[in-house]
């Protein structure tokens, strides 16, 4: 294998704020975690929404505007997965 693993933190529609809170923890944890020990936040999958905010802890704030400067040189008018990997108006 490729050493990724597939954590399943259940969400309901009706779950209160005080449990999300508690999964969001969770997952934040566990990704810490993994980028600590040479792991990725990224996968098979890639990036999407939810892991943006880890790009920096694994490749620093100058590879992050580097992909940035990529994105606008290549998608200047952000219509290819906009609001993925890294944030266009930062």
């Amino acid at each position: 294998g490729d050493g990724n693993f597939h954590c399943i933190l259940p969400l309901l529609d009706d779950d209160d704020e005080d449990y999300l809170e508690r999964v969001r923890e969770v997952n934040h944890r566990l990704l810490e975690r993994t980028l600590e020990v040479g792991g990725t936040c990224t996968g098979e999958h890639g990036v999407g929404y939810g892991k943006m905010e880890y790009l920096k802890m694994q490749y620093g704030e100058g590879a992050v505007e580097m992909m940035r400067m990529i994105k606008r040189a290549i998608d200047p008018n952000n219509i290819m997965n906009p609001g993925k990997i890294v944030d266009f108006h930062d």
